[in-house]
């Protein structure tokens, strides 16, 4: 049994199956930290869980059992530092592979990470510390942002501590700091956390304001069963790359919790700048099984001479993030033979809709509901629309709140109020 069958029951066999059985069984005490990186570590140790590699031609790779013990490592030298339960910590990982044993590390211990982008400045700093009143901030040495939080920190009264993978002066040495600690976790029942504690803090931007702060439970984790299961399609023996940066909330859906919930192994590409000929080499060196990429990706593919390259390692292609140009879809399947199967979903949310694994997709399509979601069209009453008529995608929560809906805005219950009421949720589109 895969660990994802654990909540779900075996996997579904059909689209039909899917669409009208599929449900996630939610424990009553989850942390994906325990319950699925150490239990698949446990099985089976020596299964492959990451791939990294740069563009300077250095590569790691890390089984689930090394990746479990350097999470334990990372969650007892943070602990050591004064980090515990509930305390806020910004990680500006960039590509770093230390980007997945810290969130790991940092879900065991019930403290709240908040990814970041590199690309933040010193005003968005400060925003963002004294917004959510963050306490530590990890963040690689070969990225301007370590300047910026050098500069905002006199402004953020609650930042306490910051590290550096890397080496910097008046930083703490964050790897050194995990390789010297212990490999065994020992934490008492009242450090463990709650499902409806807030287990990661993402800021997103709306159509006007400040950057929202999206809160998400320790629930978060399981409704991405679908995204890696049913979207992506990917294999327990395969390697999935999506590309996206792990500062934005498409890293997560991509790169960690879906995939290790499939015991898929996850490809990084750690790099700065996107070219295409390079990604598309690093494509066919490492066979690629699964790919995830925006639409604008594909739009670069495909003015590269793609019988250069080749590609036959990918058995599925999925994207988000942006609509799909026809003339793209077109012409990566002729190149390749794959379909670009979309879908849709928010930081507040996980994959909503889709074209799921079964599916015939259609261009300029985002696909049908994922059963996770209730969702429905409505009009300006907030009742259904009949066929044919214009209304507005809701989520229906009378029945339930599924794992990987947002608990809310936090600290800011007036635009949680606003955008979900009456047990109806209206995404921003």
């Amino acid at each position: 049994m895969y660990v994802f069958e654990k909540f779900t029951g075996p996997k579904c066999t059909s689209l039909k199956e899917y669409e009208e059985t599929f449900k996630v069984n939610v424990p009553e005490r989850f942390n994906f930290g325990f319950d699925v990186l150490d239990e698949v570590a446990k099985k089976d140790p020596n299964k492959l869980a990451l791939v990294w590699t740069n563009n300077k031609g250095d590569e790691k790779n890390f089984t689930f059992g090394e990746m479990a013990a350097l999470s334990n490592k990372a969650a007892n030298y943070l602990l050591s530092i004064g980090i515990k339960k509930g305390d806020k910590v910004m990680l500006t990982l960039k590509r770093h592979y230390s980007f997945w044993y810290t969130m790991l590390a940092l879900c065991k211990i019930g403290a709240i990470v908040i990814p970041a982008t590199h690309l933040l400045t010193k005003k968005d700093i400060i925003y963002r510390a004294n917004a959510a009143g963050i306490k530590m901030m990890i963040c690689v040495a070969e990225s301007e942002c370590c300047e910026h939080i050098e500069a905002a920190q006199p402004e953020c009264p609650s930042v306490e501590l910051k590290a550096i993978v890397g080496k910097r002066d008046n930083w703490l040495d964050y790897q050194a700091g995990v390789e010297a600690a212990s490999d065994v976790l020992d934490l008492a029942d009242d450090q463990k956390s709650e499902n409806d504690d807030i287990m990661i803090l993402y800021f997103t931007s709306g159509t006007s304001g400040m950057p929202k702060m999206v809160a998400h439970s320790f629930t978060y984790p399981l409704g991405h069963i679908p995204t890696a299961v049913y979207w992506h399609n990917c294999a327990p023996d395969g390697l999935h790359l999506t590309v996206a940066d792990t500062g934005w909330g498409k890293a997560v859906w991509g790169k960690l919790y879906g995939q290790w919930l499939n015991e898929t192994a996850v490809f990084v590409y750690d790099h700065d700048k996107f070219i295409p000929d390079e990604m598309l080499k690093v494509i066919e060196k490492h066979k690629i099984t699964t790919f995830c990429a925006p639409p604008t990706i594909y739009r670069y593919f495909i003015k590269e001479d793609l019988d250069k390259y080749d590609l036959s390692s990918i058995k599925y292609a999925t994207t988000a993030g942006e609509p799909l140009n026809p003339e793209v879809f077109t012409k990566f399947k002729s190149a390749t033979g794959l379909d670009i199967m979309e879908g849709f979903g928010q930081t507040e949310t996980t994959l909503t809709i889709a074209n799921f694994i079964g599916s015939t997709p259609r261009t300029s399509s985002m696909g049908r509901p994922s059963p996770l979601y209730d969702i429905d069209i409505v009009n300006d009453e907030g009742e259904p629309c009949s066929p044919g008529e214009s209304g507005e995608i809701v989520i229906r929560t009378d029945k339930g709140v599924p794992p990987g809906m947002f608990l809310g805005y936090y600290r800011d219950e007036e635009m949680t109020n606003n955008a979900w009421h009456d047990n109806i949720y209206i995404p921003e589109m």
